[in-house]
């Protein structure tokens, strides 16, 4: 019977034993599924704040997109509105041109050269109120930018290198766009 006890002893201190370490491995699985869990839940956190600073990004390009959209589009219409009358004004150029080579003609009639002075006087008043001026070039510096030159001529004492010495067509601007050059001879 003793030995039967001491059996029963050992059994029960190998059960206990066992239950111990079953204790232990399901602490242990507990902790490393606790531990898996963070770590999944530290990855989806990850990805959703990734995903958040793409959008925000996106987001921000797209207002800034916006802006120069509307940014592009109020200088657009500045332009329009500032260069409305060019079109009409390169129009009425060579109409204005042929009235100063009528003037320049010697006509019997003293009243047909009245009336023409008139209309182009009437013409230049109106281009002028629209903000069109002509170009001055006689005795200025050659500009490439507002004379054309179509000849040039030897230097001399009145005229210096690079001074326009006739203008052949006057050349006229719109604000600060050129319509039109001035067709001028050059002192080279």
């Amino acid at each position: 019977m003793a030995k039967e006890k001491k059996e029963e002893v050992k059994e029960e201190v190998s059960d206990a034993a066992q239950r111990d370490s079953a204790e232990k491995v399901e602490t242990t699985n507990d902790d490393s599924t606790t531990e898996t869990q963070e770590a999944t839940a530290l990855d989806d956190i990850k990805k959703v704040e990734a995903e958040r600073d793409e959008l925000s990004d996106k987001y921000i390009r797209a207002q800034a997109e916006i802006v120069n959209m509307r940014r592009r589009n109020e200088k657009e219409q500045a332009s329009l509105i500032k260069y409305d009358g060019q079109k009409l004004a390169k129009a009425i150029l060579p109409a204005l041109d042929n009235l100063e080579r009528a003037l320049a003609v010697e006509s019997a009639s003293e009243q047909l050269q009245k009336g023409v002075q008139m209309v182009q006087t009437d013409l230049l008043k109106a281009l002028k109120d629209n903000s069109v001026a002509e170009i001055e070039a006689e005795g200025q510096n050659f500009d490439p930018n507002m004379h054309q030159a179509v000849q040039t001529v030897p230097a001399d004492d009145d005229h210096p290198a690079d001074t326009v010495v006739q203008v052949l067509q006057k050349g006229y601007i719109l604000k600060d766009r050129v319509l039109r050059p001035a067709m001028v001879i050059v002192a080279q």
